[in-house]
């Protein structure tokens, strides 16, 4: 809850207090001088922070006993009104369980603030319109019938004005849509600050830094990775998180438009295993095409021939790339780009696993502990009972071939490991804890979805763990943590036996 927010509620509070005094003129009184102050805490919340639909309760409360208080002090002093018990009663047991239900909605829905970058450098962000002109859309339309992309970039920087967390505020809605919920549900995320200034200029503290190419999982937005690319750019990095059109939630363009997510159409419980396969990779083609035409663009920005601060200062000789979910995948599959030479995989299962030889660059799988314990089953043999199907939902013939498919996948990080790399996983995770909807709700933590770790400590252990293997494989520096198991970070585990 913010500082006003407080007040208001505070003071709503204590109206409710104060009508259970009997001595009617100490009540009257004391309702008058506390709904002046509380009105004065709702006018400084709504110029200052600003106007929330969780607190309807606490605005229309608080306008009104105001109201009856002025009413009660200065037009009608010597009337005595009386009500009838019943009505005294249900009137303020309505009050008690709209501030019940408004502290809810506060605890539920807050105005948080993300994890302040452990870097020493400022980070500055800018915002990118891509079009490229040799592929065609496939899974919408746009403008020039191109694909068409919006990547952010994180960038060590000066000081400047800091930008919104989301500044695309009109996407909120299709975010709620998203999770099923009415479209005002996240509005209050407006008011989340991020620690990054819109458009500063480029740090002087190195001539060029590496470049780290970064995607969100299906459904999901380059927002959600806020906290991930500022605490890397704060250490001295350019962090380009990209926007895979029509795979999130939604994504506003320049001119206004909102495009939303198609790919879901393209997998249906109908689908056989094998379909559903050649549609993920059919997907994971097109979003491993993004990375690398972004790389290219960035190039372009380099050279100058598109106008940035970030001219001259990349380091195209030290690129990496990092990914959640299926954005893992993408940053395994794109990490066959010669340009790239190092990648991190986020809780994500690969694809096109048949269409080439295994990537010989050290990479990181950093896992779940769910997505970790499924792994293990599929090393450990685990055939699953018929009764164990019905309960998942599955039958014998998907899961063997989900099996097939995991064994491919676990040798691909073999023979990463080979090459450098680990696999981690971190106990108490689920799925996304590794993005920054973890920070959005408590109440997903309540339901599972994310898991029973806080979510600070998570974004604290994810980045430690990212930076160092970056550090490691782009800078000539650190490694520390990829040694083994230390006793900073207990929650991470090895996998040693793949």
């Amino acid at each position: 809850m913010r500082f006003f927010e407080i007040l208001l509620f505070f003071s709503s509070a204590c109206l409710l207090a104060l009508l259970f005094i009997f001595n009617q003129r100490i009540r009257r009184s004391a309702l008058l001088l506390t709904s002046g102050a509380g009105s004065i805490f709702l006018v400084i919340h709504l110029l200052v922070e600003g106007y929330r639909v969780q607190l309807l309760f606490l605005y229309g409360f608080t306008i009104l006993m105001l109201m009856l208080s002025l009413i009660d002090v200065f037009i009608t002093p010597k009337v005595v009104r009386t009500a009838s018990r019943i009505r005294r009663v249900l009137g303020r047991l309505f009050i008690v369980i709209g501030l019940i239900a408004t502290g809810c909605f506060l605890y539920v829905f807050p105005v948080f603030d993300f994890p302040a970058p452990t870097g020493e450098l400022k980070v500055g962000t800018q915002v990118f319109h891509f079009i490229d002109p040799s592929r065609e859309e496939t899974f919408g339309k746009t403008a020039t019938g191109k694909r068409e992309l919006m990547v952010q970039v994180w960038y060590p920087a000066g000081t400047g004005k800091y930008a919104p967390f989301i500044p695309d505020t009109q996407i909120l809605r299709y975010m709620a849509a998203n999770y099923g919920l009415p479209g005002f549900t996240f509005q209050h995320l407006k008011y989340v600050s991020s620690h990054a200034y819109s458009g500063a200029e480029v740090s002087s503290a190195q001539t060029s830094y590496p470049l780290i190419l970064a995607n969100p999982g299906n459904g999901s937005s380059r927002f959600l990775h806020t906290s991930q690319a500022e605490n890397l750019a704060s250490h001295g990095y350019i962090v380009a998180v990209i926007d895979h059109t029509y795979n999130t939630f939604a994504t506003e363009f320049p001119d206004g438009r909102i495009t939303t997510s198609t790919t879901n159409d393209l997998f249906s419980p109908d689908h056989d295993y094998r379909t559903s396969r050649g549609n993920r990779d059919k997907l994971g083609k097109v979003l491993t095409g993004d990375v690398a035409f972004a790389l290219d663009q960035f190039e372009l920005i380099q050279s100058g021939q598109i106008p940035s601060h970030l001219k001259g200062r990349i380091d195209l000789g030290h690129v990496g790339v990092f990914g959640h979910s299926i954005g893992g995948a993408t940053a395994y599959d794109a990490s066959y780009d010669p340009r790239i030479a190092v990648g991190i995989d986020l809780d994500g299962g690969l694809y096109r696993l048949r269409d080439r030889e295994g990537l010989r660059k050290p990479f990181l799988f950093i896992n779940s502990e769910s997505y970790s314990e499924k792994l293990k089953l599929v090393m450990d043999n685990r055939v699953y009972t018929d009764a164990e199907l019905n309960r998942m939902g599955s039958t014998r013939e998907w899961e063997d071939q989900v099996t097939e498919d995991k064994k491919l996948e676990l040798e691909r990080m073999r023979e990463t490991v080979d090459e450098g790399g680990q696999v981690l996983y971190i106990e108490n995770t689920e799925h996304l804890n590794f993005a920054d909807v973890q920070f959005i709700s408590p109440i997903f933590k309540m339901l599972g979805i994310t898991g029973k770790i806080a979510p600070e400590r998570a974004n604290s252990v994810i980045n430690a763990y990212m930076l160092d293997f970056f550090d490691m494989y782009l800078k000539n520096q650190g490694g520390i943590l990829m040694k083994g198991p230390d006793s900073r970070f207990p929650e991470v585990k090895f996998v040693t036996s793949l």
